[in-house]
């Protein structure tokens, strides 16, 4: 079966194709995943969910390929790949960084923070919640606020979070925010 076959077939719904696709690219799918320090259920998971990525474009009828079906499906696995290591790096570097303090203590942390953002300006405030909160970028921000720029976001930005560490560290202990 050639691309051009395995493409039409998968805009058909015909699932042989799905199953003749996943034989034929397993092995050196799950290789590339395995010398990148994946386990081979790590590789199963990244080259099924690469395949049900493929699937789903190829039976859009949207999908145009400038390229072997397994170059893309292993740029797919590699990228995904990519993500999880990225994710499991996250995930070891937090449980690195010790224990971490009880809900009651964020909250209460939250509250202060909060509770000084609001005596902040609106635009302040604004720019904050979209830039730690919503986690807009300061180009995202600058365009909502009518900046001119990015650049005028992030001094914007900075002067504002050094009145919101000045409010927070002259009405609290710094105790408060330290174990």
């Amino acid at each position: 079966m050639n691309d051009q076959e395995i493409l039409d077939r998968i805009k058909k719904g015909d699932e042989a194709a799905l199953d003749y696709l996943y034989k034929k690219n397993y092995k050196m799918m799950v290789n590339m995943i395995i010398k990148n320090n994946g386990s081979e259920d790590e590789a199963k998971d990244v080259y099924q969910e690469a395949l049900l990525a493929f699937w789903t474009k190829a039976a859009s009828g949207k999908m145009e390929m400038t390229s072997k079906i397994s170059t893309y499906l292993y740029s797919i696995c590699q990228n995904l790949w990519r993500k999880e290591l990225s994710r499991k790096s996250k995930l070891t570097n937090e449980q690195k960084d010790g224990p971490q303090p009880d809900k009651s203590e964020e909250t209460e942390r939250a509250k202060i923070i909060n509770k000084c953002l609001n005596e902040l300006g609106e635009t302040c405030k604004k720019i904050l919640y979209y830039f730690y909160y919503d986690e807009l970028s300061m180009e995202d921000i600058a365009e909502k606020m009518g900046f001119a720029n990015a650049d005028t976001a992030k001094t914007k930005k900075y002067k504002c979070k050094k009145e919101l560490d000045k409010l927070v560290k002259s009405r609290y202990s710094t105790q408060d925010f330290l174990d």
